[in-house]
């Protein structure tokens, strides 16, 4: 009898795409010559304190599990951080989750709230799973498109025009990877209106919060009567360059936390304690030189949006995260086949804007988390593709 696999694989998970982001990485790394701009990630070592750190717990032994919620000291940092950022207080007892980045934090947000059927709200263009991470909960993904027109920005009225009786949940994030866009408190507090008058859920990542180049990033479980209807989502991998570690954290109330730390404990289990004993020294101790990068980083953004100005490229001025996000629409090519043929034609590697959901087509995302000289060369080559569309 021949054994089909197909046939018995969750059609859920069969008929889903893989990631439109790792697909073009994976590309590109067997490619010589490449100049990648496609990974949302660091150019930066981690720090060498944060190393120590995480290397001196090994030689101490410390080589165990954590309890499922992760190390008390990290929740009670993690706390303490929030607090003194923004204002906004969580029980680091039952109001703080240690997650394996800010990924599984989607997922298990998603898991612990979603009954089947149910329509989650996803701004977009977005993080390439979060669509994926509401179907594979069983919900249903309501893409609210943003556009460059409206600085990318997710207003109130879109949010009520998308509400229907099935609306459980909202999730966004800002900064917001792929855009770079930023929300005003103003913004914030006039969604948060909406949110309170259709009893919604918020999950709002904000991992790129430190990665603010102009104003200051307000924290949504801090206004107004949000804080309990929240599930905040933040990580280490952005500002403190610790990608590859996989930490992050998700703080809400006690009962969907727990909800939360449930499916947690039977799927992970708990973060590698070498990367939690990591963490706690970089919330202690990792704030200089995090603000160093961030500088890096604004420096290489007003970089790269001039350089896209030069070689005939409209972009929308990113003010927070370390992406850029132009258009294409000019060259006539759908985001695919540009981001294709300047792979093959120029060897530098972008994201097409549709791998980030619908609303991103006729758009590429650029991170310029990459070296200055990267950059340059990057520019020079997509400034010499560019000219046979004029």
């Amino acid at each position: 009898m021949t054994f089909n696999w197909s046939e018995r694989l969750s059609p859920v998970i069969r008929d889903m795409p893989p990631s439109g982001i790792r697909r073009f990485f994976d590309l590109a790394s067997e490619m010589s010559g490449i100049i990648s701009l496609g990974v949302g990630e660091p150019d930066f070592v981690t720090p060498w304190a944060i190393r120590e750190t995480g290397i001196q717990s090994l030689r101490q032994g410390y080589t165990m599990y954590t309890s499922n919620a992760g190390l008390l000291e990290l929740r009670e940092e993690i706390a303490a951080h929030l607090h003194g950022f923004y204002g906004v207080h969580y029980e680091p007892r039952s109001e703080v989750l240690v997650t394996v980045g800010v990924s599984e934090a989607v997922d298990l947000a998603l898991r612990a709230i979603v009954h089947t059927g149910d329509e989650v709200l996803i701004a977009e263009p977005c993080y390439v799973s979060y669509g994926p991470c509401v179907t594979m909960a069983g919900g249903v993904p309501v893409p609210i498109t943003t556009t460059a027109d409206n600085d990318f920005r997710l207003t109130a009225a879109q949010v009520e025009a998308a509400i229907t009786p099935r609306t459980k949940a909202l999730l966004f994030n800002y900064p917001n990877n792929p855009t770079g866009a930023t929300m005003s408190r103003e913004d914030l507090l006039e969604i948060a209106k909406v949110v309170e008058k259709h009893n919604l859920i918020v999950i709002s990542d904000e991992v790129y919060d430190k990665l603010t180049y102009e104003g200051e990033h307000t924290c949504f479980a801090s206004l107004p009567g949000m804080r309990n209807r929240t599930i905040l989502l933040n990580g280490f991998s952005k500002a403190y360059a610790m990608t590859g570690w996989r930490l992050g954290y998700a703080c809400g109330h006690s009962e969907v936390i727990a909800a939360m730390t449930k499916i947690h404990q039977y799927t992970m289990i708990c973060a590698p304690i070498t990367v939690q004993k990591a963490a706690i020294e970089a919330l202690r101790n990792g704030t200089e030189e995090m603000k160093e990068m961030v500088s890096s980083y604004n420096q290489r953004r007003r970089f790269v949006l001039k350089g896209f100005q030069e070689i005939g490229l409209p972009c929308f001025e990113p003010r927070g995260a370390f992406y850029a996000f132009p258009s294409i629409r000019h060259t006539g090519l759908s985001s695919e086949a540009f981001a294709w043929r300047l792979l093959e034609e120029t060897k530098v590697a972008v994201v097409p804007g549709n791998a980030l959901g619908s609303a991103g087509e006729g758009h590429i995302r650029c991170s310029y988390a990459s070296s200055v000289e990267n950059l340059t060369e990057a520019i020079e080559r997509m400034g010499r593709f560019l000219k046979q569309f004029e």
